[in-house]
């Protein structure tokens, strides 16, 4: 990763004023960086922060979808997603999907305020990080075998 970050901001209804708020804090040290969102939430980080954020759809219009996406294509470097544990989401199965891509792909995720905190204060936020790209190959292997 290089010293400036892409970085997906995503949050659930309930959790948008708690991103707004995060971002607002923290805004001298996300304008350092390439901002994507999810559609209303992106929207409302240009127009309440005053941040540059690249918008992709509504979450549930596909939004999760197209991180999804730019993760797989060595697009996104950081995903940070206020996701609400409380509240069923209709597109829960995209949000798993988001969230297991992510990890297959080694992308760093907070999903919350605090791990979001810990995000922006280290010292990897605006410096370069070498990331290891797991390798599944022999995980690959067992699946094919147990298909022929």
């Amino acid at each position: 990763m290089d010293a400036r970050k892409r970085i997906a901001l995503v949050a659930h209804d309930e959790m948008k004023p708690k991103m707004m708020a995060w971002a607002t804090t923290h805004k001298a040290e996300l304008e350092k960086h390439e901002l994507i969102g999810t559609g209303t939430t992106g929207g409302l980080l240009a127009s309440e922060v005053g941040l540059e954020v690249t918008c992709l759809k509504s979450g549930p219009l596909g939004g999760d979808l197209e991180l999804g996406n730019l993760i797989v294509n060595d697009g996104l470097d950081m995903l940070i997603f206020f996701w609400d544990p409380m509240t069923a989401q209709p597109h829960d199965v995209d949000v798993k999907a988001l969230l297991r891509i992510s990890a297959v792909h080694n992308i760093p995720i907070a999903c919350n305020q605090a791990s979001a905190d810990f995000f922006v204060t280290s010292r990897w936020f605006s410096a370069p990080y070498e990331t290891a790209q797991p390798d599944y190959t022999a995980h690959i292997n067992r699946a094919v075998q147990a298909d022929t």
